[in-house]
């Protein structure tokens, strides 16, 4: 990185929003990598829990005894609303010009996250998408019926609304603040839609989005949050997108 990005580098903040539900097991190993990965950069984590009974709270305020009640902003909520309402929520706390999202169950790895500053710093990007489905990128952890589920929804996607972008339904972004609120206004979806009309509406207004190749890891603690609703919402979700977009 020449003198010139690495300066506005140290101009920018980014603001990591990360919504939980009962992780206590995995956010203590999420927040230190977080750390490990971005010790040169200006950042705070932002942990919108839905009232999680597993006591991933707990964890949270433990941890912010050690790295900082700054660096680490516990903004519960007091019970499941919704990943979309979790994202708007901890913007209206982000102090940062850029915000990432990311899940905490350890499929997002933090070591991404350098290559996508970079890769905003090198493009100027307003969005850079993490992306399974490029080369370079995968999915470790699931069995052929998953795999063969979450690639067809975006072929599905990619063929009804060519939205420019090789991963819809990915939720580990990195965006400009600025274009994350408009985008945000004008969003109905909720749960696992939401990331898909979030990056459909960004391509639509013109907005210039970058991807980087990541690995999804299948979570390791906990289970997953992925049913038969969601799938359901998500082709409902595809149909308001290709009427309204």
């Amino acid at each position: 990185m020449d003198e010139k990005k690495l300066n506005q580098n140290q101009k920018n903040k980014y603001s990591i929003i990360v919504p939980t539900y009962n992780e206590r097991l995995n956010i203590s190993l999420i927040l230190y990598l977080i750390f490990k990965h971005l010790q040169d950069v200006d950042f705070e984590v932002i942990v919108v829990d839905d009232g999680s009974p597993d006591g991933t709270q707990d964890v949270v305020k433990q941890l912010q005894q050690v790295y900082g009640e700054d660096r680490i902003l516990l903004r519960a909520r007091p019970r499941k609303m919704g990943l979309g309402t979790a994202y708007i929520h901890g913007m209206k706390h982000a102090s940062g010009n850029f915000v990432v999202i990311m899940d905490a169950d350890l499929s997002h790895h933090p070591k991404y996250l350098p290559g996508f500053i970079r890769k905003q710093l090198e493009t100027g990007a307003d969005i850079v998408t993490g992306t399974r489905y490029v080369k370079g990128g995968g999915v470790h952890g699931w069995n052929l019926m998953r795999k063969l589920t979450s690639r067809g929804a975006n072929v599905l996607a990619q063929t009804l609304l060519w939205p420019g972008v090789s991963d819809l339904t990915g939720s580990f972004r990195l965006y400009r603040k600025s274009v994350l609120e408009d985008i945000i206004s004008c969003c109905v979806s909720k749960g696992y839609v939401f990331q898909m009309e979030m990056i459909v509406r960004a391509s639509r207004k013109g907005y210039h989005i970058e991807e980087v190749p990541i690995t999804f890891v299948d979570r390791v603690y906990g289970s997953s949050k992925l049913g038969g609703s969601e799938i359901v919402e998500y082709l409902k979700g595809l149909v308001y997108l290709l009427m309204t977009t």
